[in-house]
């Protein structure tokens, strides 16, 4: 089995198209065909569902996806460590965050990296906390910024990054607007405004619900934070929201109340790599400069943060 052979066969399965794939890797139609033909007789089972619009993977082709992801990012974590040792830094640093995440400036650390580091390229993805933490375990991200989802594993561990209590947005006018605390039990009829359950905030809010045993109501479901904001401001919903987006300029004139779960509702910030072994070099450099505040790192916490 080639390594070209697996990098054809996540290009296809990535792009779900033949001529697609092959633009991207600058090879012939003929020739990426005949590598994947050359991979499923080795395999002796047919990777792709092939149709005259697209190509879906087979259950074996499903089978051997995270496999090659895995066996190409550690061929890349090799190239890059040799390097390394060099004195360059180089290849791909291939980083996720969730939007707006606590703690760290992502704009400002990547480019203080990109200073340091100018031969290195910079992929970036935005994805919910579950998704983020699956793209680094199966070896797809280098690292991610994103609010602990799993318990640390054997292809994902977690350095904490920041943690700060949930806060409930109404607007002034909602008959809830002045309470001194809120909890899950008088949240329950209300509508909210909320966002898609794989992101990290919503991920919070559920789990302090659960675990009082409420149901509730997401009316609204939204995939920024910004929608979010104005929604609650045109008073079409209340949000359970981790303390900084009250900060933000959008929050205006929203009133911000301490919510109560029965166990302390906590909304912490991490970082996601794999392994100490498998932890490519650019990760390893982002990382240190994240611990630098000079150069880019965690960002001073707004009042009632606190730092892990």
């Amino acid at each position: 089995m080639e390594l070209r052979h697996l990098q054809h066969f996540v290009a296809v399965a990535e792009d779900q198209h033949f001529t697609r794939a092959a633009e991207r890797l600058m090879v012939s139609q003929s020739g990426l065909s005949s590598s994947i033909r050359a991979l499923e007789r080795e395999l002796q089972a047919p990777l792709f569902v092939r149709t005259t619009r697209r190509v879906t993977l087979t259950e074996a082709g499903r089978a051997l996806l995270g496999e090659a992801e895995r066996i190409l990012a550690q061929v890349r974590s090799a190239q890059d460590a040799v390097a390394a040792v060099q004195g360059v830094l180089r290849g791909t640093l291939s980083l996720g965050t969730e939007q707006c995440i606590a703690g760290v400036d992502v704009a400002k650390l990547l480019a203080a990296f990109r200073r340091r580091h100018p031969d290195v390229e910079i992929r970036l993805r935005q994805a919910g906390s579950e998704a983020l933490a699956e793209e680094v375990a199966a070896g797809r991200l280098d690292l991610a910024f994103a609010v602990r989802t799993r318990a640390d594993g054997d292809q994902l561990r977690s350095v904490p990054l920041t943690s700060e209590p949930m806060t409930v947005l109404c607007h002034p006018t909602h008959h809830l607007a002045t309470a001194a605390v809120l909890t899950p039990q008088e949240l329950g009829g209300e509508a909210f405004v909320d966002f898609h359950p794989d992101w990290g905030p919503r991920r919070t809010t559920d789990a302090a619900f659960a675990a009082a045993d409420v149901r509730r109501t997401v009316a609204l479901e939204v995939s920024d934070v910004h929608s979010l904001l104005e929604l609650v401001h045109e008073g079409l919903g209340i949000a359970v929201v981790p303390r900084h987006f009250g900060h933000k300029r959008e929050a205006g004139d929203l009133t911000a109340l301490p919510f109560k779960g029965a166990c302390e509702a906590s909304y912490e910030t991490v970082a996601m790599l794999p392994p100490p072994d498998a932890t490519s070099p650019a990760a390893r450099a982002l990382m240190v400069l994240l611990d630098t505040p000079q150069e880019g790192g965690l960002t001073p916490p707004p009042e009632g943060l606190q730092h892990s």
